[in-house]
């Protein structure tokens, strides 16, 4: 990864650490279902591609998709000049690294409880 899309992640990823409730789930599934589902309908919502509302859950995801959506491209004008594959490419690398903060790295003990 170049520099230029590592300092765009990392903004992004400062955007949902400071901004976004979702990333505080209790679990280490919900977090890596959440990361998946709104970072990819963030993705669809940035490149114009269609985006499944088809249930409950795939309509709460798409919320906060679509507020992050919003949020990206009212503080990150950059967003608007990338293309399509550069955008879904930056929204995997980001998806990448929240994983990783949030799951893979968090000191959070509570993530592997079996009991949940």
């Amino acid at each position: 990864m170049d520099d230029l899309m590592k300092d765009r992640v990392a903004q992004l990823e400062n955007y949902i650490m400071k901004k976004c409730l979702w990333q505080f789930h209790s679990r280490a599934w919900d977090r890596e279902r959440q990361n998946e589902r709104i970072l990819t309908k963030t993705m669809q919502l940035l490149t114009g591609e269609p985006v499944d509302n088809s249930t409950p859950a795939e309509r709460c995801y798409w919320v906060d998709a679509v507020v992050l959506a919003e949020a990206y491209q009212t503080h990150f004008p950059w967003i608007a000049s990338m293309e399509k594959d550069a955008i879904k490419e930056l929204m995997q690398a980001l998806k990448d690294r929240i994983d990783y903060v949030t799951i893979t790295h968090s000191l959070n003990e509570e993530l592997t409880v079996k009991q949940y």
